[in-house]
């Protein structure tokens, strides 16, 4: 069923049953409507338009491309190149441009085809087709056919057109950015394409003033506003009327039909979550700590010909322990004393990460991580190494609630040998199920929501939580969904589905802690961190080596 959406006011409103309207020229303050003409008249290094659909924002970046090249340097004439996210945006641009010189700068210009030579980063080069325009001041306005490979070349204005659709959003905005060294400046403009793209991550960016910049949120309600109905009511020979401004706007909006969120993301320029997201990127962004921290090892290059899985045994155990002391025992050393403690693990060895959420439950039940370890291609033995180190000490020094181990895989040795360690009654070897999952999410996704949950602030953290998809009602991250990270690798939700496992692992409630005796307790200097086998008759390994 149609929905019957009111449309903003704007000229044809206030003209209607007046006699004005029979010589009402929607052109006669001149081509741009509000929107455009400010748009137009910012001379930032660094624009950027989020846009609705069809709010004529590349129209005005074309009238004002040609102000630019046919003006003489004196007067702020440069070079402008058009990037768009298909061929044949490119040639529709240049001919847009054609048509505006003849009109604002009274030059008969003929379009040019011809290949750009791009140079690689490797040294060769690739010819990519071009259209330019040539103006009298001897600057050109160049539009190519696809991204070329080395954007920090072109010098002037480079306008990249509906930047989040490109192949690769970030390498090509981050490219643009680099321009500026050079004195060139940037126009981004461009429709959403959910939150997580790299170019809403640059409006936020702007917006919070870590890029200097402007940035224009140009809705489709924006342009009506501004008199888009009237100018179509002009092209096409209609004749305007409030109803028919109604009939029209609404035939617009209803075309999205159910899928509300595209139509806010395609015409109000609100990026959409995505189908059937369990948590609001704006839930997650606010439970992280700019305090709390994500310990990332990977392996060290080849020393020789040896990789670091085919090191001898008692060098890896010297390296991941050294690791151990320096980027993971000081984090752990800030728990609050006497407070419930919680690990929640994702296994992993080659394609994704492997991820330890750690961190307790404060007295008013808030679920804090100050931190969480990422190992990449990390060796079967140093996660055991690892992990254990993390459970002895919250075990000795503060109170091991419990924790929640992935047993897919190879996972399923480590959370069987972790149970042996820390014990049944602490340890939960984890084959996730449907139901499962249908309990389990709901309170995590809520604890978003009460903002009773706090974990690191980190971008990859944020991605993968995001990842987390409705399916018929249970919350579960795809197993066809595989990003790429901030470090170029790919990830599966990897951080999202331990920090899920560890906020089960603290709805155990208390539990009994194991025995030790007063002997032992005696003989332990308070001073030294827990070695692996403390809990053992004659345990004396030094710091992170015991694992066994």
């Amino acid at each position: 069923m149609a929905v019957d959406y009111a449309p903003p006011k704007s000229v044809i409103d206030d003209l209607w049953d007046t006699t004005a309207l029979s010589t009402y020229d929607p052109l006669a303050d001149g081509l741009l409507m509000a929107h455009q003409k400010a748009w137009v008249a910012d001379q930032s290094d660094l624009k950027v338009a989020e846009k609705g659909r069809r709010t004529g924002v590349t129209w005005a970046e074309a009238f004002s491309s040609v102000l630019t090249a046919s003006a003489k340097r004196s007067a702020g004439g440069d070079d402008v190149y058009y990037i768009g996210d298909t061929k044949d945006k490119g040639r529709e641009f240049i001919n847009t441009c054609a048509k505006f010189a003849a009109k604002i700068a009274s030059e008969l210009l003929t379009v040019e085809e011809f290949l750009f030579d791009d140079m690689q980063e490797d040294g060769s080069s690739k010819q990519i087709t071009a259209w330019r325009i040539t103006f009298a001041s001897g600057f050109r306005i160049t539009a190519l056919s696809s991204n070329p490979a080395n954007i920090r070349g072109l010098q002037g204005i480079v306008i990249i057109d509906e930047a989040a659709f490109h192949a690769n959003v970030a390498k090509v905005l981050e490219a643009c950015l680099a321009l500026s060294i050079w004195g060139g400046k940037i126009r981004i403009i461009s429709t959403h394409n959910g939150t997580l793209n790299a170019f809403n991550t640059l409006i936020k960016e702007v917006r919070e003033g870590k890029i200097p910049g402007t940035v224009h949120h140009i809705p489709f309600d924006d342009a009506v506003a501004g008199g888009l109905y009237e100018r179509v009511c002009a092209v096409r020979g209609w004749t305007p009327s409030p109803d028919g401004k109604r009939a029209w706007y609404n035939k617009i909006r209803n075309l999205y039909g159910s899928r509300t969120e595209a139509m806010r993301e395609e015409l109000d320029a609100i990026p959409r979550e995505g189908d059937g997201t369990m948590l609001a990127l704006a839930l997650i962004e606010a439970a992280q700590q700019e305090e709390y921290k994500v310990a990332r090892w990977a392996p060290p290059p080849p020393a020789g010909a040896l990789a670091f899985v085919d090191w001898p045994e008692e060098l890896r155990r010297a390296h991941m322990a050294l690791w151990i002391a320096e980027h993971v025992q000081p984090v752990l050393e800030t728990f609050p004393a006497d407070t419930l403690c919680a690990i929640g693990g994702d296994f992993a060895m080659r394609q994704d990460r492997a991820a330890y959420a750690v961190g307790y439950t404060a007295r008013n039940l808030h679920r804090h991580v100050p931190l969480l370890v990422e190992l990449r291609e990390c060796p079967y033995d140093q996660q055991k190494q690892l992990l254990f180190h993390i459970g002895v000490f919250l075990r000795d020094r503060r109170r091991l609630q419990g924790g929640v181990l992935d047993a897919n895989g190879n996972g399923m040795v480590l959370a069987q040998e972790s149970r042996q360690k820390f014990g049944a009654e602490r340890i939960v070897e984890l084959m996730p199920s449907d139901a499962w999952s249908r309990e389990m999410t709901p309170k995590f996704a809520a604890a978003f929501g009460d903002r009773t949950i706090h974990l690191p602030a980190d971008i990859d953290v944020r991605d993968d939580l995001h990842q987390f998809r409705l399916v018929r009602g249970v919350g579960k991250i795809p197993s066809d969904v595989r990003t790429e990270g901030t470090d170029g690798g790919r990830r599966h939700g990897d951080a999202g589905v331990a920090l899920l496992n560890f906020y089960a692992a603290t709805l155990g409630g208390r539990l009994e802690y194991g025995y030790e005796s007063g002997a032992a307790a005696s003989h332990r200097d308070p001073n030294r961190p827990p070695d692996d086998d403390d809990d053992q008759e004659g345990g004396g390994l030094r710091f992170g080596e015991g694992c066994w």
